[in-house]
């Protein structure tokens, strides 16, 4: 989005105008941020992040679990910027909420030039989750932890929230079956006839751990330094999952998301009918209101400037409420 000031701009003169209003802009940035007091925090060597929380006293706590790839805590990657986690988190904060969002592990790991793909397992993002709440226990006044997962954090907050002390569970734009499932129907829709060979590429690595026969196009999901990783996270099905959790659960997704359908929201809900579940009209993969086409979604991914759906706040917010 190319964002122009130029109608906002005020005259030089008469010079007592525009320093009056340079002086109430920056007033009200000033003003806009006491109200809450943001804080980075390193939970052990790999998990580093960002507290926010309001100035006035909360008892409520969401931990927020990023989605797949090499994703920071604000929600972005190296070619995409929508903000849609750290805009989470300052609309959380204020109703009062409390938020701690992290960056990947494979992130951090990346950025020390320490990442070894052949080693990495799903269980660790698990780990991480699970250590981050018993952190937020040990070392917090925090009386209320909830976990919000977004995307693949959904998966990795669901099976977290089976093993920890937590008050709640969030699943946002999460999918509703196991990671080949996923790839194996958006294949069918995109490459129809890569998908018989792509199911039997995904059998064999599920029977054998490994796999050698696969079509060159699958190449970046199966290539032999990420087959470990892909065996580990194709264990695990959200249906059954989500089935396992003993706290409240809030099931979130949105019309317009072009990554986990409305399929995958009612999968869900169908697995855990005891869950609170909300589909919003309009809203994206990345937590925005789409009016027009893919075009305009896909361009989502690159607009901070974007504000986030109210109506996802507004779920939270009476989720944790009560």
């Amino acid at each position: 989005m190319v964002f122009s000031l130029s109608k906002y701009i005020v005259p030089l003169k008469p010079m007592k105008t525009y320093f009056a209003f340079s002086f109430f802009l920056i007033s009200f940035i000033a003003f806009g941020q006491q109200d809450r007091v943001s804080k980075d925090l390193k939970v052990n060597a790999h998990i580093n992040g960002t507290l926010l929380q309001p100035k006035t006293p909360t008892e409520n706590l969401v931990i927020i679990i990023p989605g797949s790839g090499p994703t920071d805590r604000n929600g972005n990657q190296q070619l995409t910027r929508s903000d849609a986690l750290k805009k989470l988190a300052e609309a959380l904060v204020d109703q009062n909420i409390a938020s701690f969002r992290y960056d990947k592990k494979v992130l951090t790991l990346l950025n020390e030039n320490a990442l070894q793909e052949e080693k990495l397992r799903f269980e660790e993002f698990i780990e991480d989750a699970i250590t981050t709440v018993t952190f937020f226990r040990k070392k917090s006044s925090y009386r209320n932890i909830y976990i919000v997962g977004h995307s693949q954090g959904s998966l990795v907050g669901m099976i977290a929230a089976q093993q920890s002390d937590v008050q709640g569970f969030v699943s946002l734009a999460g999918a509703g079956q196991s990671i080949d499932q996923t790839i194996l129907s958006q294949i069918a829709l995109q490459m129809p006839r890569l998908e018989e060979s792509t199911k039997n590429a995904f059998n064999t690595l599920k029977e054998k751990g490994k796999v050698k026969d696969y079509n060159p196009a699958l190449e970046s999901i199966l290539r032999p330094d990420t087959q470990a990783f892909m065996s580990s996270w194709m264990n695990y099905d959200p249906t059954e999952e989500i089935k396992k959790i003993k706290v409240p659960v809030l099931i979130i997704a949105g019309s317009k998301n072009i990554q986990a359908s409305e399929k995958e929201f009612k999968s869900l809900q169908a697995a855990k009918p005891d869950a609170k579940a909300v589909l919003i009209d309009k809203m994206n993969h990345v937590l925005r209101r789409i009016e027009g086409t893919d075009l305009e979604n896909s361009k989502s991914y690159n607009e901070p400037l974007r504000p986030i759906m109210p109506e996802l706040i507004d779920a939270i917010t009476a989720f944790i409420n009560g």
